[in-house]
């Protein structure tokens, strides 16, 4: 069997016999002697740029902000996450894949009105997502989450949590073991109120009376402006932590938002591990971004090269 490795903004690892299709929101499948499984990975997509917000807290200056955070939460509402998740169900239905990653996967909640700001956002990512999906008849469970990043600022007045998340077809596949952790090398604490860490999630499982095991992951992505040999190491040893944790099992899928490009020291974990890339395989002399990154802020906002933005619907 081939272990393929994709080390992209939106990345596929999968242990298989092949794999064909095209990218993104399409399945990517894994031929096997007994049947075809198929499966996807998305970043869902926070809604704003939580960088500028982390920049802005991390200056002298207290006076950025609050700008700095309605702006990014005007972005959220412009990104519109409950039209995107009823798009993004109705592909999960065309496709009908076996296993879906997901990345960014958000609760956000803000109320400014004791602020005298009336701003509020309640908006739960995978309950909205799981909520399309039932209205459509399908039948994808939690198989685990992890967390990511939190966010709580002004008193408790804006919280965020963001998770990774695998759904699993439960009609068609059965979960034998699930679980989702953190990763054991973070950033933490980049700025008052913000902590990043990363984690990732399994489940092993059995399709067709065969054994598959999917994983997913959301690497560190520099939010908070480390020095990048900094952040290239961490996500080498968090990919080496999952890759040891999942053994030598025969089929693997493992996706996520890797966040890193051939080359790296987290490519090589993966590569020294057995890995190859599916994304060079099935796409040779495109490069290794492919049309996985990257795309504005503002989803709202139609330019040029919106095939290229991995979440725009």
């Amino acid at each position: 069997m081939k272990k393929r490795l994709y080390p992209i903004a939106t990345a596929l690892i999968v242990l298989g016999s092949a794999c064909q299709g095209p990218f993104d929101l399409s399945p990517q499948r894994v031929a096997s002697p007994a049947a075809e499984i198929s499966v996807m990975t998305q970043n869902l997509y926070v809604g704003a740029d939580v960088d500028l917000v982390i920049r802005a807290l991390g200056t002298p200056e207290p006076g950025d902000d609050f700008p700095a955070l309605l702006f990014a939460i005007a972005t959220v509402g412009k990104t519109d996450f409950p039209a995107r998740a009823e798009a993004i169900a109705d592909r999960i239905a065309r496709a009908r894949p076996h296993a879906v990653g997901l990345q960014e996967v958000s609760q956000i909640n803000i109320d400014l009105r004791p602020l005298g700001v009336p701003v509020v956002v309640d908006q739960d990512f995978l309950a909205l997502l799981q909520g399309a999906l039932a209205a459509r008849g399908l039948h994808y469970q939690v198989a685990a989450t992890s967390d990511n990043i939190s966010v709580n600022l002004v008193s408790g007045l804006v919280r965020l949590r963001d998770h990774d998340a695998l759904l699993i077809d439960a009609d068609r596949v059965t979960v034998n073991d699930a679980g989702g952790q953190d990763f054991a090398v973070n950033l933490g604490p980049v700025a008052d109120g913000v902590v990043l860490i990363r984690g990732w999630v399994f489940a092993r499982t059995t399709i067709d009376g065969r054994p598959y095991t999917f994983a997913s992951a959301h690497t560190e992505a520099n939010l908070a402006g480390a020095p990048p040999g900094l952040v290239a190491q961490i996500r080498a040893a968090q990919v080496g932590e999952m890759v040891a944790a999942l053994g030598s099992s025969e089929r693997v899928v493992l996706m996520g938002d890797l966040n890193d490009t051939p080359g790296s020291p987290m490519y090589g974990v993966l590569a020294g591990a057995g890995y190859s890339d599916t994304w060079t395989a099935m796409h040779p002399g495109v490069g290794a971004a492919g049309l996985t990154c990257c795309h504005v802020a503002d989803l709202s906002d139609k330019v040029a090269n919106f095939d290229q933005r991995i979440d725009y619907v």
